[in-house]
């Protein structure tokens, strides 16, 4: 007994038939045209080939030549164009390859601890080391030195004692002390100090000479400052030559005692301005590069009156500024002074020029307040201001300047 098969299954069969072939059909049709494409892509190559095979059978090229161009053509085609062809032979390609640089790792044995080498120890270093502490300690040393060598002197009692008994110079004051200070903080020098006070008279100059005489010759427990007036130990009745042999004698000596010593020889000349240029220019030998370099550690100071006009003049044009002792007005007088001083005789040219000024009646008013009570006298204030008014005065503006200073209150006070 045969089964029917229904119409619609055949139906479904043919159909699969035809969508078969037809799928066969456009995998072939597909295929055949990858084929033809590839073709005309190596076709030059074969002709190329070709051309280069009826070259090496050309006469007059040998076997070995031949190979080369063979070689290279085929080198040269195989670089040109695609191939599937996996006989290619690589020594033709030469190329140069980069080598990799590895870095360098340490290897450490397995059945070690991993550490790296220890360091070894500059001796550069502890060299280096030891020469700062070497270079601190000098520099301590010369420090302290310093200080030893002013604790000597006492400048801090000698400044305390001037600005006591001193009215009216405050400049004057300071630099004083601060260039006693500079040098006296070192025993050897290149060069004498040479300090010249000028001014008007009774500004305190004298007074300021005897103050530094006594406390120096106090302070350094020996006779090495000479204090020489030259008015009363060389009177122009005696003979200047015996002047000078006789100060030449006395500096050398005090200079070669203070050099024993180690300490600094002081030379204080007063009333310079009836001094000799002979005298001067043998004071102007010590300051030569030629001296000795004992004759280095000496301090020399000159008192005297010279150009006191100048000083005047400039106090009483300068009283409307802010202050006539300021700092930044009497820097004008050194430089005038210093002029003047210098065409009087060579010897200023290695000086400090402190400059005195004039003293107002209130300074005037304090000497008569201390000459008073050192003579026992009760200083009374309108007896001291009656007394005041009795001498003479610049008058400029507002304020009254002395013209003798407090040269006369010790006359004054006396015939009381």
């Amino acid at each position: 007994m045969q089964l029917e098969v229904p119409e619609a299954c055949n139906e479904v069969t043919i159909r699969s038939k035809k969508i078969s072939l037809i799928s066969s059909v456009r995998a072939a049709v597909q295929i055949r045209r990858r084929y033809r494409i590839l073709k005309t892509k190596c076709r030059p190559l074969d002709s190329a080939r070709k051309e280069d095979a009826d070259q090496t059978k050309a006469p007059g090229i040998s076997s070995q030549n031949s190979e080369v161009i063979e070689d290279e053509r085929y080198v040269r085609g195989t670089a040109q164009y695609f191939t599937f062809d996996e006989t290619l032979d690589k020594t033709h390609l030469k190329y140069k390859r980069r080598k990799k640089h590895r870095k360098s790792k340490i290897l450490f044995p397995a059945k070690t601890r991993k550490f790296f080498p220890a360091k070894e120890k500059s001796h550069a270093k502890t060299c280096l080391f030891l020469l700062c502490a070497i270079v601190f300690l000098q520099i301590f040393n010369a420090i302290e030195n310093l200080d030893d060598n002013l604790q000597k002197y006492d400048l801090d009692g000698l400044e305390k004692t001037i600005r006591r008994e001193v009215y009216g110079q405050v400049f004057a004051i300071e630099t004083t002390i601060e260039v006693l200070r500079n040098y006296l903080s070192t025993h050897i020098h290149n060069r004498p100090l040479l300090l010249s006070f000028n001014g008007p008279t009774g500004v305190g100059k004298s007074h300021v000479g005897r103050l530094l005489a006594k406390h120096f010759r106090s302070a350094m427990e020996s006779e090495n400052v000479l204090q020489y007036y030259v008015s009363h130990q060389c009177p122009e009745v005696k003979d200047t030559s015996e002047c000078q042999e006789e100060v030449s004698g006395m500096i050398s000596e005090l200079v070669a005692k203070a050099e024993l010593e180690e300490k600094i020889a002081i030379f204080i000349f007063d009333d310079v301005e009836s001094m000799p240029v002979s005298f001067l220019d043998m004071l102007d030998g010590y300051f030569l590069r030629t001296q000795n370099s004992e004759f280095n550690n000496a301090i020399y100071i000159l008192i005297s009156s010279i150009d006191q006009d100048e000083v005047t003049k400039f106090v009483l044009q300068n009283t409307s500024r802010e202050a006539v002792n300021h700092n930044k007005v009497l820097p004008e007088l050194v430089d005038n002074l210093r002029a003047s001083l210098i065409e009087y005789h060579p010897l200023w040219k290695h000086a400090e020029i402190v400059p005195f000024t004039l003293l107002e009646k209130a300074h005037v008013v304090n000497c008569f307040i201390d000459e008073m009570e050192e003579e026992g006298f009760y200083p009374d204030p309108n007896r001291i201001e009656r007394l005041a008014s009795q001498l003479k005065y610049y008058s400029v503006g507002d304020r009254k300047y002395s013209v003798n200073g407090c040269k006369p209150v010790v006359t004054t006070v006396n015939l009381l």
